[in-house]
């Protein structure tokens, strides 16, 4: 049963790895660190872009504090480490990409790029495990291309793999969900959560430009609609855990 719905997915990521294998490799741009906003606010430097990791903070806390509800859901043995996955690496992303903002340079950015890889990776892992019937050992495979990603790129200066991870969930996941049906609040808050994330990376390209024409630089954005994205997830994972323990509330009271 897994490998049938697996080939459009496996596809739509194999083209991308092919056309990034025979583009060569792909480099950070020089003046990367240079952010447009260098605000210090209470002896905080580079203050907007570390404090907008608070958002990322929250939704991580706000996921977790529902796993104790979702640990006795059956529904959710599948997906509960990839989920609980998901919340711990937006804590760490938090807290590495804050710590990076006070400083940035290479070194630095590698507690960033970490959690990001994990988060995407425990997203994939949770569309395959749910819909395409893969094995828990994905969990495992997806963990370790993801430090394998960020360690490649820490290595070489090649992004390539740490770019095809970012980019694999934005095209497998809505390619799996249509094709399985998915009901249509999953469907709706992973497609929010994309299309936020892409808007997300919009950000970041206008860094300046966007700083010359609002209070915040594109990055600070950046850091906002991400968080937004990340809580369509934890909205949809809150959904299923509501939604679980109200069956489970029906079954007691009409129990014998």
């Amino acid at each position: 049963m897994f490998a049938r719905p697996f080939i459009l997915p496996a596809s739509l990521i194999a083209l991308i790895a092919l056309a990034m294998i025979l583009g060569g490799p792909i480099f950070q741009p020089l003046g990367y660190h240079a952010f447009a906003d260098q605000r210090e606010l209470a002896g905080i430097p580079n203050a907007a872009d570390v404090l907008s990791n608070l958002g990322f903070l929250a939704v991580g806390i706000y996921g977790l504090a529902l796993m104790p509800q979702a640990r006795p859901q059956r529904y959710m043995d599948d997906v509960r480490f990839s989920y609980g996955l998901f919340f711990v690496a937006l804590v760490l992303t938090a807290a590495g990409s804050s710590w990076y903002h006070l400083a940035p340079d290479n070194i630095r950015l590698l507690s960033d790029r970490l959690p990001i890889a994990l988060a995407c990776a425990a997203l994939l892992a949770v569309v395959a495990r749910r819909y395409l019937d893969a094995p828990r050992c994905i969990n495992g495979l997806l963990v370790a291309f993801a430090v394998g990603s960020v360690a490649w790129w820490g290595l070489s200066g090649d992004l390539r793999p740490y770019l095809l991870l970012q980019m694999a969930p934005m095209l497998a996941i809505p390619a799996v969900l249509v094709a399985n049906r998915a009901p249509k609040a999953e469907l709706t808050a992973f497609l929010a959560a994309i299309a936020l994330y892409a808007l997300a990376k919009v950000c970041e390209l206008a860094d300046a430009r966007l700083f010359m024409q609002l209070p915040v630089s594109g990055h600070t954005l950046k850091h906002m609609v991400a968080a937004l994205g990340a809580l369509c997830i934890a909205w949809n994972f809150g959904r299923e855990v509501k939604a679980g323990d109200s069956t489970a509330a029906l079954a007691q009271r009409d129990s014998p």
